[in-house]
């Protein structure tokens, strides 16, 4: 319960706006392996998480999980934000997972100070304040979808290709792989999922319903964000503190037993009824017109 109120706490702190859409930190080619970008027109709110590093598949190497986690932390503070879109700039890729060749020059140490870090990553993304969707344009093994199960909600093409396959690599699942996919699917398929190591396309993962949405990749390769970005363009229009508050009561209450979810709703619920969202949305239902919310 404690940590349950520390981050509904968390979201009534003053939001600050982001001074700066980059990254100080670049990689092997000298140029960053992430773009942040704030879309604008009827996608204002929408914010896209860039991944590319194409001589690696978008592999997680300490460059690109540096560069991650700057932009999450730096977005969480900007109160124009409304959803946040991770995407690669790849074709083909979503995210191959670890960069084990970059962990293979790593020591022991070394390799548990990093997947540490990965971890943070994930329950950082995991954490975000509004809502997160992942569109996985192609393949997105071991950390690839554990970075997507971090997210809310998932997109993938028919073809995108993903699973937890450390097994096949002497491994385990890292970075909350064996905690977010039995949350997803259910403790026995998670584990016949991760024993295998099994590999799925987009359409058994929205069978399995690994993905909110799956659609048949287009040319471009890119089908999956477009679906993305008209899930994000649905939640645009609602009232932000609700739909955050709305993430904070879920993801907590998940956590816990119904009773204490049932409060955990509660508090969420009583710190919504002084907001000006909610007598707009009142008032807007009376006069019969579209509300014009404004997050406060």
């Amino acid at each position: 319960m404690q940590r349950a109120l520390t981050s509904i706490l968390r979201l009534t702190r003053p939001w600050r706006p982001l001074q700066a859409r980059g990254c100080s930190s670049v990689g092997a080619t000298g140029v960053p392996e992430i773009q942040v970008h704030a879309l604008a027109g009827r996608d204002q709110g929408i914010t896209e998480i860039i991944m590319n590093r194409p001589h690696a598949r978008n592999a997680l190497g300490k460059v690109l999980v540096s560069e991650l986690l700057e932009a999450v932390a730096q977005l969480r503070e900007d109160r124009q934000v409304r959803v946040l879109l991770f995407r690669s700039g790849v074709k083909g890729v979503f995210c191959a997972g670890a960069d084990l060749k970059e962990r293979e020059q790593m020591n022991e140490v070394e390799v548990g100070v990093f997947v540490q870090r990965l971890r943070g990553l994930m329950d950082e993304i995991a954490a975000f304040p509004v809502p997160t969707i992942a569109a996985v344009d192609g393949f997105a093994l071991g950390g690839g979808l554990e970075l997507a199960l971090a997210c809310d909600l998932r997109v993938a093409a028919s073809s995108a290709v993903m699973g937890l396959i450390e097994t096949t690599r002497g491994l385990l699942p890292g970075a909350g792989g064996t905690q977010r996919l039995p949350r997803c699917l259910g403790v026995a398929l998670a584990k016949e999922l991760i024993f295998t190591g099994r590999r799925l396309s987009g359409e058994q993962a929205q069978a399995l319903r690994l993905v909110n949405h799956a659609v048949a990749q287009n040319e471009e390769g890119n089908a999956a964000y477009h679906r993305a970005r008209e899930l994000a363009q649905e939640i645009l229009p609602q009232a932000p503190t609700a739909v955050r508050l709305s993430k904070v009561a879920i993801d907590r209450g998940m956590e816990v037993d119904i009773a204490s979810g049932m409060a955990i709703e509660g508090i969420c619920y009583a710190q919504n009824i002084p907001t000006r969202d909610r007598l707009e949305g009142m008032a807007a239902f009376k006069e019969k017109r579209p509300p014009r919310f404004v997050g406060k």
